[in-house]
């Protein structure tokens, strides 16, 4: 779950705290390796673009199909405040790909990307858990009411049965009585 949670955090943490709901894992475990591995990957990003440069820049910028504009915008927005644009990128896809990138490329001190890192992964992973959490609690009580209705139209069908062989039975006693 971990390795999954590196590679595609937002599906696997979902996917994690349905499963929690459901009783199969503990969700305050599946709580901390989501910003675990939220974290991992944002250092591996940040080594990409640490070690590759501005060129790597250039190749995840064409891959991730963003514009230089963006690229150039990101960059304006890094040098003025890197730290708060580590954490509000965090709750978004193609933006946090780039942008971790360009905070290696950039230098920009690891310590404090990690904290931003961490601190964006606290608040995105809250929410993440806290939807997988809440659709499978969802899903137990659908189908519980499902289990529930399925019992009562039974029962209300059944109750039909009774209901028209009574009426059936009263009205061929009338039948009968009309004809003597």
């Amino acid at each position: 779950m971990f390795f999954l949670m590196i590679l595609e955090g937002p599906f696997a943490t979902m996917i994690s705290a349905f499963l929690a709901s459901q009783g199969y894992f503990n969700v305050g475990i599946v709580f901390i390796l989501s910003v675990a591995g939220d974290v991992v990957g944002d250092i591996i990003l940040y080594y990409i673009g640490y070690f590759g440069g501005p060129h790597i820049l250039e190749k995840v910028q064409k891959f991730l199909k963003i514009s230089g504009n963006v690229v150039e915008k990101l960059k304006n927005r890094f040098h003025q405040n890197s730290e708060r644009l580590i954490f509000y990128v965090k709750s978004t896809t193609g933006l946090s790909y780039i942008t971790f990138t360009l905070a290696g490329a950039l230098r920009m001190k690891m310590s404090k990307f990690v904290k931003n890192s961490i601190l964006g992964g606290l608040v995105w992973s809250s929410l993440l858990v806290t939807l997988g959490y809440f659709f499978g609690y969802a899903a137990e009580m659908f189908s519980r009411y499902i289990k529930y209705a399925g019992f009562a139209v039974f029962g209300m069908a059944f109750l039909a049965v009774v209901a028209i062989t009574f009426i059936k039975k009263r009205e061929s006693r009338e039948i009968l009585k009309n004809s003597n």
